[in-house]
């Protein structure tokens, strides 16, 4: 996942919005967010569209329409639908994220019964 971000990003959300380092701090932080998504019983995720806006010849806007698959232990699958907007550096090695603004996650868990 590391190799899809630059150097430095930006993230926002409703709460906050934060830098980032693409580094080992970084890493464990995918780490621990597959772990979440394990525990609430992440099964699959899907692309269902993307939009791409150019911004320029080196930036990109592309909103991802997210459909991601729970199945916690005893439980019902359950579906939620998301989108999440990054922005992205146009390099010689491929795009990069350099940025990225999603919703409210934690809520969407919350009203699906995933998290109390």
């Amino acid at each position: 996942m590391r190799s899809f971000f630059t150097d430095q990003f930006l993230s926002a959300g409703p709460d906050s919005i934060e830098t980032g380092t693409n580094d080992s701090e970084f890493a464990q932080t995918l780490n621990d967010a597959y772990s979440f998504y394990r525990k609430i019983g992440t099964r699959e995720m899907h692309i269902r569209n993307l939009m791409v806006t150019p911004i320029d010849r080196f930036h990109d806007m592309v909103k991802v329409y997210y459909r991601a698959d729970y199945s916690p232990e005893g439980k019902p699958l359950k579906s939620i639908d998301f989108d999440v907007t990054y922005f992205m550096q146009i390099t010689d090695a491929g795009p990069k994220v350099f940025g990225f603004v999603s919703g409210d996650e934690m809520q969407a868990y919350r009203d699906a019964g995933l998290v109390s």
